[in-house]
């Protein structure tokens, strides 16, 4: 069992330390403003934007996750998390291995192009250039460490495209937009399953692209959600030029280190939200 340290307790970092937990992991869970009452792993107050605060956490941790999200869409609030926050995390843990959350963003591909982790990467937006920018920082500084590169999270409390898809949207149809996504808790299961292999010897690859099987057109997704709601479909909408972001993930590596999808498609992970979500649970 291992000793383990997750920086960021949102929904995916405190689901990680419960399920870590459960396994029989010792998890340390570090947050601005720690939820009241007992919890199944112990909690410390830190925000990694302020390193005095990280001196009240040991340092003789087995694994670090980062799982750390900018507060908000500015510039500034990238370069708090991605930048002054990572760096003081770094810092204060060196020598520690650590798995660091990315996301798919720092690709820029839009011509619809399959990526991998060996795909170029030169995003233009802020937010993909400051987390290229960050995953550069993480492996040059541990050779040990990990980026996972997670697509576009859909979970309870992640219905955007369901709220999307209820309002009869105009949606991109010719050339297909494509729309790449994992479930948050198949979010959850990759960085348990990469803690796993790490504690199990495996030689682990220094990036993961975390996707689903099944990259589909917005179309089609937005599509299939509004007839499971009985709603009225999108109608297309007329696009000239190339969409910004448009491209297919490709999961290879992750599956074959061994990591099965709990939600391989859309249609599986957004039938079981529309499950949860309706009053009868069916």
């Amino acid at each position: 069992m291992a000793d383990v340290l997750i920086v960021g307790c949102g929904d995916i970092g405190s689901g990680l330390a419960l399920q870590l937990s459960v396994q029989g992991h010792r998890v340390t869970g570090l947050k601005r403003r720690p939820p009241p009452g007992q919890s199944a792993f112990a909690y410390v107050a830190a925000d990694v934007t302020q390193a005095e605060t990280l001196q009240a956490v040991g340092t003789g941790f087995d694994q670090v996750f980062f799982i750390v999200s900018a507060d908000g869409r500015s510039e500034q609030s990238y370069r708090d998390v991605y930048q002054t926050g990572l760096n003081n995390v770094l810092d204060r843990f060196a020598g520690r291995p650590l798995i660091f959350v990315s996301s798919t963003s720092v690709y820029g591909q839009c011509r619809g192009e399959w990526v991998d982790e060996m795909s170029e990467t030169e995003p233009e937006p802020f937010n993909g250039r400051w987390l290229r920018q960050a995953e550069t920082r993480v492996l040059s500084a541990n050779p040990e460490n990990i980026v996972v590169r997670f697509s576009g999270i859909y979970g309870p409390g992640r219905d955007y495209l369901l709220r999307k898809a209820a309002s009869a949207p105009l949606i991109q149809k010719t050339p297909p937009y494509y729309t790449n996504r994992i479930h948050q808790q198949d979010c959850i299961g990759v960085l348990s399953f990469l803690l796993a292999r790490r504690l199990a010897g495996a030689a682990l690859d220094s990036c993961y692209l975390a996707s689903d099987d099944d990259p589909a057109p917005l179309w089609e997704v937005v599509s299939w959600l509004a007839e499971q709601l009985h709603c009225p479909p999108p109608a297309a909408q007329a696009v000239a030029g190339e969409a910004p972001m448009n491209k297919r993930c490709r999961n290879a590596r992750l599956k074959a280190l061994g990591y099965r999808f709990l939600f391989p498609s859309y249609k599986d992970g957004y039938g079981e939200r529309l499950k949860e979500m309706s009053p009868t649970g069916q």
